[in-house]
């Protein structure tokens, strides 16, 4: 071989050579890249803006929708036929459509294709073992009341009949049928509360006593489902439900619940941008009111004083059942420097038990609450209080009274009430010795109904924008009048609301303010203030849809802009 040959031939090898290096790195780059794409983090930026951390005062007591008292927060997981939107407006949910008979007695539900957290069928049967299993006395379920009006509800409250005579059947997977003893006025409304929603039986039967325990003891029916939540933490979440019928416009993948008692933390944690939204206290509110991110949720939900009239203690339980003692220290209280001086959040003094804001007059359109007032109650009237409570003191024959302010420590504003009127009864009603037992909210609860109190210091937000939302409360021998107020006048005219004037929208409406004018006339029970509760919010969440009665927070539209 020539020299030249030889050359070239050297050349074409050195190429060759050159040309599988080249390859071997550009595969293996190839290889990074490609390796690079399919284990790419997401972006961190990007994540944050898919889930909202919030904060709660207290732990979630129970996520059993039979045994509930709220469903402040899991009405997100939970859902019925309906839901709340804006402005209490009733939206669609698990029903697809919904007739009524005629008469206003017969409920006709067609659900749609919807599926549970786990991937079950939502059947009509499963309205059917929910509502039973809530209205049987083993449940002992505080909101058995509101099935009031449904055919047997009334009865097998009473114990006059069994939980599947209640008037709700299942023709077939898809249909739900519901009767009525009596037209209810508010039944729309009504079945938008998760109370009213369906169970999995086969998932009760599966989990027993487990069932509700913890989060994984529980399947979901709302657009978010829970995670991590065991009865005692202090963190868990809500994951988006990819089951959920309505998934498509639910935007964030979850929420993140922490338990901060302490609002001053609460504030920390804001600013170091691990909440997205934080209730404030009063003294938090006058540093924050002008901040831009500064933001006011007003309640369909009153304050106010318990009082035992079942007292243990027969000295006590006299004084108790004494009106013009009630009276006084209704009189005593000046609500004006309570919401405006110590509070100071936009809380409002209250014109009787039902809230404002919450039902209008059919006819003229007039605040519920300016028509239940009764002049003398719920006033400020220092000298007028001092002769109630003389005039009160000798009728039970003592000159003094120490009685103890059940309260809980759970509420940021319990403790500034609890001790605003410790002290201003000491100052206005001389011999009226208070002494606060403040503890937590679920224990508090339990005194409450084993009736170990003498003064509770309590409250009630509307269930549903109606008066009957309050003053079913108070009847005789419901779950949450545990102060056992009794009076027949009342009772018959709450009655005669759901009764003969159901249908009848005027005679129903005075029926209401009568009844709530005896309330507040023999002050059953005392009114403090209304609450409007402030908090800082991020700028950029949107889309919360909060509601002053009923299920307050929707987060299913919620996002991060």
């Amino acid at each position: 071989m020539g020299l030249v040959a030889m050359l070239l031939l050297w050349e074409e090898i050195k190429m060759k050579k050159i040309h599988k290096i080249l390859l071997t790195i550009f595969t293996a780059l190839l290889v990074v890249v490609i390796a690079g794409c399919g284990n790419k983090k997401p972006n961190s930026n990007e994540s944050n803006k898919k889930q909202l951390n919030l904060s709660t005062t207290a732990p979630l007591d129970t996520i059993d929708i039979s045994k509930s008292t709220g469903y402040g927060q899991t009405g997100n997981v939970f859902e019925s036929f309906y839901r709340l939107g804006k402005k209490g407006q009733v939206n669609a949910g698990l029903a697809k459509s919904s007739s009524v008979s005629d008469d206003g007695l017969t409920w006709t539900f067609t659900l749609r294709d919807a599926k549970w957290s786990n991937g079950d069928k939502i059947t009509a049967q499963d309205f059917v073992y929910s509502w039973r299993r809530t209205l049987d006395p083993k449940t002992k379920s505080p909101y058995s009341y509101l099935f009031s009006g449904i055919k047997n509800a009334d009865q097998i409250i009473d114990g006059k009949a069994k939980p599947d005579s209640i008037g709700i059947s299942a023709p077939n997977d898809k249909t739900v049928v519901i009767k009525l003893d009596k037209p209810i006025a508010y039944f729309k409304v009504l079945m938008a509360y998760p109370l009213f929603g369906p169970q999995n039986e086969k998932v009760v039967d599966k989990y027993g006593k487990k069932y509700g325990t913890k989060s994984q003891y529980m399947v979901y029916s709302g657009p978010f489902k829970i995670k991590n939540w065991s009865g005692t933490g202090n963190k868990w979440q809500f994951a988006k439900n990819d089951n959920y019928w309505d998934h498509k416009v639910v935007k964030l993948a979850q929420i993140n619940y922490t338990v901060v008692s302490n609002p001053t933390t609460g504030q920390e944690l804001y600013q170091q941008n691990k909440l997205d939204l934080t209730p404030l206290t009063s003294q938090q509110v006058k540093n924050f009111k002008s901040d831009k991110e500064f933001k006011q949720y007003p309640y369909s939900y009153v304050t106010y004083i318990k009082y035992n009239f079942a007292d243990q203690d027969a000295a006590k339980r006299k004084a108790m059942d004494n009106k013009n003692i009630r009276l006084a220290m209704s009189l005593a209280i000046d609500r004006d420097v309570l919401t405006k001086k110590i509070l100071g959040d936009g809380s409002e003094p209250p014109k009787g038990f039902v809230a404002s804001d919450l039902a209008k007059d059919p006819q003229t359109g007039k605040d519920f609450a300016d028509q239940q007032y009764v002049k003398d109650t719920v006033d400020t009237n220092t000298k007028l209080a001092q002769e109630y409570w003389q005039k009160g003191l000798k009728e039970i024959g003592q000159k003094d009274l120490k009685l103890t302010l059940l309260a809980s420590n759970d509420d940021a504003n319990g403790k500034v009430i609890s001790e605003y009127l410790q002290s201003r009864y000491h100052k206005i009603l001389p011999g009226l010795d208070i002494d606060i037992r403040d503890i937590p909210g679920h224990s508090a609860t339990q005194r409450a109904d084993d009736g170990d109190f003498d003064l509770y210091l309590s409250g009630w937000g509307g269930d549903f924008s109606d008066p009957i939302t309050f003053l079913q409360t108070a009847k005789s021998n419901t779950s949450y009048n545990q102060g056992k107020y009794s009076n027949k006048e009342y009772d018959e005219l709450v009655d005669r609301a759901q009764d003969q004037d159901a249908n009848d929208e005027n005679k129903r409406w005075d029926d209401l303010v009568k009844a709530t004018q005896i309330l507040n006339a023999e002050q059953g029970m005392t009114p403090v203030y209304q609450q409007v509760t402030a908090y800082l919010q991020k700028s950029d969440v949107k889309g919360i849809i909060h509601n002053t009665a009923g299920t307050q927070w929707s987060y299913k539209y919620a996002h991060k802009d």
